[in-house]
């Protein structure tokens, strides 16, 4: 009789989430030596090849790969290796879609609030810490057209190949802008002409009744906590998204997609 440890049980679980979470932090992180980041998947290293803003450091990719990224293997962008999915496994993790490519690039170096220009329509992360729904909240960005994403220096993820491959190639349209202080910054983006609404489920008015200015920054919180109260005492507005379902809040990406679908219809 041969004995066989038993799968399936809560600690067996406990120990699988603490490595998977292991895992994810290491494919989050630049090298600690290098500065680089590692991103991976079809669109997210495409639209990173295109973009001009990238230093290209490695390449990784099978022949398959190449051939749906139309590179020509003789006349790479960057410097190419040719490789068998299993060892791209190896490197980013069975868990990792990369989808027979992955390249190693350095970050993209964040802008300021005085780059911001003749921007219309912004987007602001009260420490919003999770990569999935920072990526998915940069594909809504792109897709409606905003003119930045701005974030705190702290409590906020780094660029990564998980918030790069949430974002399906977006981290790469949607300038971003880094800053120390929220609530300073809010009231520096205030003094630029721009209405500072903060979403809240509790809000006083609807968010479409708050869009009465050209210029709009939306702001948005973490998943449970919502906006801090210093960022809430610091906006111009607080507004709530009005649903009539039984359900009173959404996601913070899916609030994100809903208020830039309103306010780009408003803008124009």
């Amino acid at each position: 009789m041969t004995d066989r440890p038993t799968s399936g049980t809560p600690k067996d679980t406990h120990y699988a989430k603490l490595r998977r979470a292991h895992r994810d932090r290491q494919r989050q992180e630049p090298s600690a030596d290098t500065g680089h980041v590692t991103l991976y998947g079809i669109h997210t290293v495409t639209a990173a090849l295109a973009n001009p803003q990238r230093r290209l450091h490695q390449l990784k990719a099978t022949l398959n790969a190449l051939r749906r990224m139309e590179i020509d293997e003789a006349a790479p962008p960057c410097p190419l290796e040719i490789v068998e999915p299993k060892k791209l496994d190896a490197e980013l993790g069975g868990e990792a879609v990369h989808q027979g490519v992955m390249l190693v690039t350095e970050p993209l170096e964040p802008l300021r609030l005085a780059d911001l220009g003749d921007a219309r329509l912004l987007l602001v992360l009260d420490q919003v810490t999770d990569p999935h729904n920072v990526g998915a909240i940069l594909r809504s960005a792109t897709a409606f057209a905003t003119d930045g994403l701005v974030t705190t220096a702290r409590h906020s993820p780094q660029e990564s190949g998980v918030l790069a491959k949430a974002a399906s190639g977006a981290l790469e349209h949607v300038p971003q802008i880094e800053v120390r202080n929220l609530a300073d910054a809010l009231e520096a983006i205030s003094r630029k002409g721009f209405k500072t609404i903060g979403l809240d489920s509790e809000g006083e008015s609807t968010f479409e009744d708050c869009l009465d200015a050209d210029r709009i920054a939306i702001v948005l919180g973490a998943e449970g906590k919502g906006l801090r109260q210093k960022t809430r005492a610091t906006c111009d507005a607080l507004a709530r998204l009005e649903m009539p379902g039984a359900i009173r809040s959404l996601n913070v990406s899916n609030a994100a997609a809903v208020a830039l679908y309103a306010t780009r219809r408003r803008l124009g």
